[in-house]
């Protein structure tokens, strides 16, 4: 056997080796997730209540989702709402606290474990406590607004105006923030600080060393971030919504994935909710398609 093919035997035995090592996940993805999209297409072009069997009507779903009356538009816009102001606020929030902790400090430990131990909590439980909080009468919040001289005690769970704000607030407590911040801590970690020395030595600032040392050496996690967070509020805003608001006050918090679920479980229209779960699945491949093609213009990698 020539030095060619025993390199060609060494690449094959490390390709079959990697594969290997992925197959548990590319079997738990091909069972848990490939197959139910798949799924979840055809039965989006039939009439299915569990009961009876699925019946084909072609289209009709998504004809009588675009149809007023619906529910779907406001649902739609309610979700895009919601899913940009978390994006940006968890984000934001993931990236203030990561800045904290990796400044050098005694008790920077003690500070990491406070700030992420919201995330680890339920967010079942999470949105129960927060119902607590926000109660108009008995609240903590509406006790400290009065405690400093704010007489108002907002119904802010039950006011229309208020009530998206309150759950994109709660947002920042969820799991997917903490685990950002974690994720950004490391991507400063890794910032080279003679970068930094060499921006004090020319006088730059806090803001400007932040601005065009910082941020463009963790773009690429703040890509990765952003994708992140974009999915994960289309698809678990559902856990953080139904307990909390459940789509109220007047369908002002009903997300599509909270419409899913009363379609599917609420009404049994099967295959309604699959066209608005196809919808909603399209919405995030969208998103995350329009983040990596603009990352193009901000998003800087290392090159040797």
């Amino acid at each position: 056997m020539n030095t060619v093919q025993k390199r060609s035997r060494r690449k094959l035995d490390n390709t079959l080796t990697a594969y290997l090592f992925l197959s548990p996940w590319l079997i738990g993805f091909i069972l848990f997730s490939g197959l139910p999209i798949l799924a979840s297409f055809f039965i989006s072009l039939t009439d299915w209540n569990l009961i009876q069997a699925p019946k084909l009507i072609g289209l009709k779903n998504y004809i009588t989702m675009l149809s007023a009356g619906s529910g779907f538009l406001n649902s739609l816009k309610v979700t895009l709402l919601y899913t940009g102001f978390s994006v940006v606020v968890t984000v934001v929030w993931a990236l203030f606290t990561a800045l904290l902790l990796n400044m050098k400090t005694k008790l920077n430990g003690v500070f990491q474990f406070f700030y992420f131990i919201p995330a680890v909590i339920p967010t079942v439980s999470l949105a129960f406590a927060f119902q607590i909080i926000f109660n108009q009468h008995t609240g903590i919040l509406n006790y400290l607004l009065a405690f400093i001289g704010i007489k108002s005690q907002p119904n802010w769970l039950f006011d229309i105006q208020r009530v998206l704000p309150s759950v994109v607030f709660v947002s920042i407590y969820t799991y997917a923030a903490g685990q950002m911040m974690l994720i950004f801590k490391a991507g400063l970690a890794d910032v080279p600080s003679e970068l930094y020395e060499a921006a004090e030595i020319d006088g730059a600032g806090f803001f400007q060393k932040f601005l065009h040392i910082t941020l463009p050496s963790i773009s690429p996690v703040l890509l990765f971030n952003t994708v992140t967070a974009c999915i994960g509020s289309l698809n678990n805003s559902f856990s953080l919504i139904f307990p909390l608001t459940n789509g109220g006050p007047n369908d002002a918090t009903n997300v599509l994935s909270l419409s899913i679920y009363n379609n599917a479980f609420g009404n049994y229209r099967m295959g309604y909710a699959s066209a608005l779960s196809v919808v909603l699945f399209l919405i995030a491949a969208a998103l995350a398609l329009l983040q990596f093609y603009f990352s193009k213009k901000w998003v800087y990698y290392e090159t040797e």
